[in-house]
Formats: C-alpha cells, sequence, structure tokens
C-alpha cells in the first residue's frame, strides 16, 4: 500500500474497496504524531490492559507483541498494536517523565534542545524536588545537581511556611557558597526563589543544596526546589 513520505499515512488506491478502512487507519496515525504524547520510551512489553490510542516508543530489548520493533512509536488500535517508524526530528511529550523526546535518527534522546547527527546532544533539564525542613541550623537536601551539570540557575517556592526561633528569612546555596541562588528570602507560603547562577556554574561532583537560616535555627516548613541546567552527551561510539 503507497503511503505518505512523512508520517505513513496509506493512501487511497484508484477504485480501493472499503475506503473508510484506509481513511480511518489514516486518521489514527496522524492523531497520534501531531503533538505526538507517549506514555513511555523505554517499555519493552505492553500493559497487559491497553487504552486506545495509547502510545508508547518502544524499549531497547522489546518481547512479545513488541519484539524487532525497538525504537518504533507503538500505538494501541482495535485491540491490536500498530508501529511507526519514526523520522529524525519527530519530537514527543513522554508524560511519565513529563518531558520532551527527539528523534536524531539512530534514537530518542531525553530532554534534548539539539542534536547532532553523531549522536551528540545538547541538554536542557529542570529537576524538581519537595524539600522538608526539620530542627535544624542548615538545612541540606539530596544531592539534587548532578556531577557535570552546568547550572544556570534555581528556583524555590515556599510549601508549608518556614519557622524556627530568630529566623527572619533564609538563604539558599551550596556548600562554600550559601547564598549563591538567594539571600533575604521570605518564610510565608509561597514566597519564592529565582536564583541566576550569573555566569553559568559547573558542578563536577552530586552535589546538595543548602537552606540557610540568617539568624537561630529552623525547626519546621517546606520548599519545592528546582535545579535548571545544561548537560553535554559526547558522539556516540563508532
Amino acid at each position: 500500500m503507497a503511503e505518505t513520505n512523512r508520517f505513513g499515512l496509506p493512501l487511497l488506491a484508484a477504485a480501493q474497496a472499503q475506503k473508510h478502512v484506509t481513511v480511518n487507519e489514516a486518521l489514527v496515525r496522524l492523531d497520534t504524531v501531531a503533538q505526538m504524547q507517549v506514555r513511555a520510551d523505554d517499555w519493552e512489553v505492553p500493559n497487559a490492559v491497553s487504552s486506545e490510542g495509547e502510545a508508547h516508543v518502544v524499549g531497547p530489548v522489546a518481547s512479545g507483541v513488541w519484539a524487532g520493533q525497538e525504537g518504533k512509536v507503538a500505538v494501541f488500535v482495535n485491540g491490536g498494536w500498530i508501529f511507526l517508524t519514526p523520522q529524525i526530528g519527530w519530537r514527543a511529550w513522554n508524560s511519565i517523565l513529563g518531558a520532551e523526546i527527539v528523534f536524531d535518527g539512530v534514537e530518542w534522546v531525553r530532554y534534548a534542545a539539539v542534536v547532532a547527527a553523531g549522536g551528540a546532544a545538547t541538554l536542557q533539564r529542570v529537576v524538581e524536588i519537595d524539600h522538608v525542613i526539620g530542627a535544624e541550623a542548615v538545612s541540606v537536601t539530596t544531592a539534587v545537581i548532578p556531577a557535570k551539570a552546568q547550572v544556570i540557575g534555581v528556583t524555590a517556592r515556599v510549601t508549608s511556611a518556614l519557622t524556627g526561633t530568630g529566623v527572619s528569612s533564609w538563604s539558599l546555596g551550596v556548600a562554600g557558597a550559601g547564598d549563591r541562588y538567594g539571600s533575604g528570602l521570605g518564610l510565608a507560603l509561597n514566597s519564592f526563589a529565582r536564583g541566576l547562577s550569573g555566569a553559568p556554574v559547573t558542578y563536577w561532583a552530586d552535589t546538595a543544596l543548602e537552606i540557610t537560616p540568617d539568624a537561630g535555627s529552623f525547626d519546621g516548613g517546606s520548599l519545592r526546589l528546582a535545579v535548571h541546567f545544561t548537560e553535554l552527551v559526547v558522539p556516540r561510539a563508532v
């Protein structure tokens, strides 16, 4: 059956019977690839029960009904799966990941701002965490900044008012630079920080954020913290 070049939509043949079958399949494919959203890009077998129109990028070692379809877009239609072959530059929203993925001609790349033919890529990411502050002089998060990340800035939102004896404001930073991303910040619910690095700062090891009171010590509260950063991916092996 003849298909369109970009999306592989089936074309009607002259004097074709049951034209609606071909037209409906073309509409289903178009509905999938336009503003594409997939549930995941790393599953290797589907759920036992899938919903009509559900789409995935098939994972790297697929089996069962997805066997041999690695990297293709699988769409559940009329009780079965159809598979679309991606072209370079296709993009999709990965709903589980909460981020965009792009096909570079060989593989799907997460968080890519730009990709090159040889596999090199520039990634733009935001890692967001919720952090609870206990009774402490300085509150330290998990190592939320990954090694080799070039951090553009860190933002924060107070999700539960920060409290503590003698505390009237707080600073946001890292070990050795406790106010790199803000100081004199508010304690009340929905107070926020928008801290830019000035010049982007590269962190060579996994790094935690630090929340420091201006005086005294904390005894409670919570923050939603987001690290905004760039990562570099080297060209793929040859």
